[in-house]
């Protein structure tokens, strides 16, 4: 029998693979399956809200790609035709696979062959019948989008209809020193999301909370509403996801941290629908 699976823990460790995790994810709304190549737990950045422990700053291994696609074929052989669901308490109304995620611990495309790795998931999961009916998704910081081997692992990612949910957690530089311990600008952030509407679907993840006390200041706000007014004029990037923080930080600064309220996280949804984009907030 296995943990009963929510919301609450996304351990990459969960079922005993390496590259494989299972998910209910509340941003794709059931099963996401997730793929985690930095399996030495290590980012370009560190986010404070990381709940990832003993994060340190580097890049993914190189992949044991024969391994990769042993526990892909695997899992999706279990949750199509095994009895997953059962022995992880799923509920029935959870039973589907809503997409594919590349995720897990650390950025994934600091992975050297990541586009290589992107072509393997996409065939495995096209040739179990997954694919096209979920999504394919990448979840990063966008941060390497400017290099050309990560733009062809886009390329790839878009064969499939696959999609970017790009990290912008603030619009400023303080914040994003503050939130993402990141040294790239701003502009440089804007600079690499142009670039990743232009080869695959991409929209907006921001992911905002109290930070001791401060609630979600004005100053981020009108900075991040001047952003997206360039983001639509230059891209077209239209869905934006705001959510907050639900699993506890494993960063030093996780008791400075705090869940927003949703009216909130309701109301700057509103204000950045008068921009035209289209608005998801989950609490």
């Amino acid at each position: 029998m296995g943990s009963k699976l929510s919301v609450n823990n996304h351990r990459a460790d969960i079922i005993g693979l390496t590259y494989i995790y299972p998910v209910l994810s509340r941003r794709a709304g059931g099963l996401s399956i997730g793929i985690n190549f930095n399996t030495n737990n290590t980012c370009n950045w560190r986010c404070v809200y990381c709940q990832v422990p003993n994060l340190s700053i580097g890049a993914a291994p190189d992949i044991d790609f024969e391994l990769l696609a042993k526990e892909l074929r695997l899992f999706l052989g279990d949750v199509l035709h095994g009895d997953f669901y059962d022995r992880f308490e799923v509920d029935a109304d959870k039973r589907v696979i809503k997409d594919i995620a590349i995720a897990g611990n650390g950025e994934p495309t600091t992975l050297k062959e990541f586009a290589r790795a992107v072509g393997l998931i996409g065939q495995i999961a096209t040739e179990a019948g997954v694919f096209p009916s979920s999504d394919y998704v990448l979840i990063s910081n966008g941060s390497l989008i400017h290099l050309p081997r990560v733009q062809e692992g886009l390329r790839v990612l878009n064969e499939y209809h696959g999609q970017i949910w790009f990290k912008f957690d603030s619009a400023t530089e303080e914040g994003r020193r503050l939130v993402n311990n990141s040294t790239q600008s701003c502009q440089a952030a804007v600079e690499n999301l142009l670039i990743a509407s232009q080869l695959c679907p991409t929209k907006l993840q921001t992911c905002l909370f109290d930070f001791a006390g401060r609630g979600l200041p004005d100053t981020e706000k009108q900075a991040y509403l001047e952003v997206l007014k360039q983001v639509w004029e230059h891209s077209k990037v239209r869905r934006i996801m705001l959510y907050t923080i639900a699993r506890p930080s494993a960063q030093p600064e996780a008791e400075q941290l705090a869940k927003l309220p949703a009216d909130i996280l309701e109301a700057f949804a509103g204000e950045i629908r008068e921009l035209g984009f289209e608005v998801t907030v989950s609490v």
